[in-house]
């Protein structure tokens, strides 16, 4: 053992003193030069000619190939990412970035790595509502891009610049906000898909504001000819569409160029993608197909992509809003049989926890559900963390150590970015909820409302201590302590409807939380759901329940996939006297 007061350091140990000393020495002389760093953003009153709230964003980056703000990611190929909250910036009045600010993957520039860079600043828009519940709070509402800071339309951006930044030499730079984000572009109708949009009441009176929900309706074979067809419906749940997806009447385009796929390891995977989608037209057309309304839903909201399709208390009523609301008026319009023996429920990732969720809090509205790796569908296992028992949600704690939570990995389980990783780049991107991202739109969904009118934080994101008493208002959306809770109403309303699929090795550690409803589906209930819970062998997210095809393929085949399972549970379901036959030409 070293005796700290009485041993001498000699050969190998005294290096490693000096090293350290070294190192220490080097840390504290760029802390100490640190200021030197300062980057002022502006924008001119040509580009937007009045004060605007919102936040202030400054990314870097090596890679000049691609504009910074279309690079940022929370894992290895992270950029770096800081910013700062403003609140009736003028034209012409600079917001000013330096050691002091926060930021990810570096919480400092005063420890920024000298070198050259590429330096983009975006400022993101928010506007001020005045809800019903008496808050007031600025927020980014949706343009039609999906919740996405990067192509907001209207957000402003500054060109990228080449420039030198070095902590230890003063450097100070100022960027301009010249370029105004283009609006987007709504999609046409076709002769198989129809657009829908409506303001729902009961959005519009929570937000003080109109709100509106969509739709993307792909009609079936036949719609035109066969008016007195009354059709079933599928409610493909999911992040916010631009269109249908995957639906495509033209042969593939034999000029396109192929694209490497790094999440699949496939080469050309955009023909693929096309390929599919062509499949897709033919079989649906096809004459052995049962005929169906298909419909994904745009459910944008101040906080994200979609709500969750449930009712929130800091988003609003969005699960009555789509059910009673959206859903009633595209069966009436579209001839939809309007009854909840024909209306089934699917979706992956996001949208597998949506249709489960709408399924479990609709029991009666809905005659199944087909969930893929669903987001955490049990607290004790919110991807990696205990909500209700963990202390920190980044780290294990131990005497004298502590080992950090992963965020994400590969089927080897090899990591690329940890819990603490993912917040952090979050909170970079936005306070308060705002930053547009995964946990954030959990914490948005799941959390009462703070006293400042923005969710109360389930952790501290900085640091990652786990406020308990939040945590107690989050069981009302964990889906298994909802149906242990009230199974003996629940369950009988739920029989045969309950469906979730998932990767033993889904890359976000969802799987554990099937685990979770499983056990509880399969050894505790009574009546027995009577539905069915599978797991793909080192398939990573999101894994659908096919065990014929990798994830690559079967991701582009939810709605052919899930259609006979959907009307096995139709045909075995429906009350006497029900329409089986009109749709079924």
């Amino acid at each position: 053992m070293l005796d700290l007061q009485r041993s001498k350091p000699e050969g190998p140990q005294l290096r490693w003193l000096l090293a350290g000393l070294a190192l220490a020495a080097a840390s504290l002389a760029v802390t100490a030069t640190a200021d030197a760093i300062e980057i002022a953003v502006s924008f001119p009153a040509t580009t937007h000619a009045e004060p605007v709230d919102g936040r202030v964003l400054v990314l870097i980056s090596h890679d000049g190939d691609t504009e910074p703000r279309m690079q940022v990611a929370a894992g290895l190929e992270a950029i770096q990412i800081t910013g700062v909250d403003v609140d009736g910036l003028a034209p012409g009045a600079p917001v000013r970035i330096d050691r002091s600010t926060f930021g990810y993957p570096i919480q400092s520039l005063g420890h920024l790595p000298a070198g050259e860079y590429w330096v983009q600043a975006v400022l993101h828009r928010y506007e001020t509502f005045h809800r019903s519940d008496g808050h007031v709070v600025k927020l980014p509402m949706d343009r039609g891009e999906g919740q996405h800071w990067n192509r907001a339309p209207g957000n402003l951006y500054s060109t990228p610049s080449r420039l030198r930044l070095d902590p230890a030499e003063e450097s100070r730079f100022d960027l301009v906000l010249d370029q105004v984000m283009p609006p987007i572009d709504e999609p046409e109708d076709t002769a198989y898909i129809k657009h829908v949009r409506i303001q729902s009441q009961l959005l519009t009176e929570f937000w003080g504001r109109p709100m509106y929900l969509g739709a993307h309706v792909l009609l079936p074979e036949g719609f035109d000819e066969h008016q007195q067809a009354r059709y079933p419906l599928m409610v493909f749940h999911g992040h916010f569409p631009e269109d249908f997806g995957g639906f495509r009447t033209t042969p593939p385009d034999p000029d396109l160029e192929c694209e490497y796929s790094e999440r699949f390891q496939l080469d050309c995977y955009n023909r693929i993608v096309q390929q599919e989608a062509y499949d897709f037209y033919q079989t649906w057309k096809g004459p052995d197909i049962p005929r169906f309304l298909a419909i994904e839903i745009q459910h944008a909201n101040p906080y994200y992509d979609d709500s969750y399709a449930v009712n929130s208390a800091n988003l609003g009523p969005y699960g009555d809003a789509i059910t009673h609301e959206l859903i009633p008026y595209i069966e009436k319009r579209f001839r939809g049989l309007g009854e909840p023996w024909a209306r089934f429920l699917y979706g992956g990732s996001t949208g597998g926890w949506e249709a489960l969720a709408a399924q479990v809090f609709y029991p009666d509205q809905y005659n199944g559900c087909f969930a893929a790796c669903p987001d955490p569908i049990d607290f004790r296992a919110y991807t990696m963390v205990n909500i209700y028992e963990d202390q920190n949600a980044y780290y294990v704690q131990g005497d004298f150590k502590r080992i950090a939570r992963p965020g994400h990995r590969n089927w080897l389980g090899e990591v690329d970015a940890t819990l603490e990783d993912w917040n952090h780049m979050e909170l970079a991107l936005g306070s308060n909820s705002r930053s547009g991202d995964q946990y954030d739109i959990w914490q948005a969904v799941y959390s009462p409302v703070g006293t400042d009118g923005y969710p109360a934080p389930i952790w501290d994101k900085l640091t990652g201590e786990i406020d308990h008493e939040v945590a107690q208002h989050w069981k009302k959306y964990d889906l298994r302590l909802v149906l242990e809770e009230n199974w003996a109403t629940l369950g009988p309303q739920l029989e045969g409807k309950i469906h979730i699929y998932c990767g033993d090795m889904d890359n976000y550690y969802l799987n554990n939380a099937v685990y979770l409803m499983e056990n509880f589906l399969e050894s505790t209930t009574d009546p027995y759901y009577g539905g069915e819970v599978d797991y793909g062998d080192r398939a990573e997210h999101c894994w659908n329940g096919d065990h014929e095809n990798p994830n690559a393929i079967s991701r582009l085949r939810y709605n052919t996939f899930y259609l006979p399972r959907i009307l096995k549970r139709m045909e075995e379901s429906a009350p006497e006297g029900a329409d089986l036959t009109s749709w079924r030409y």
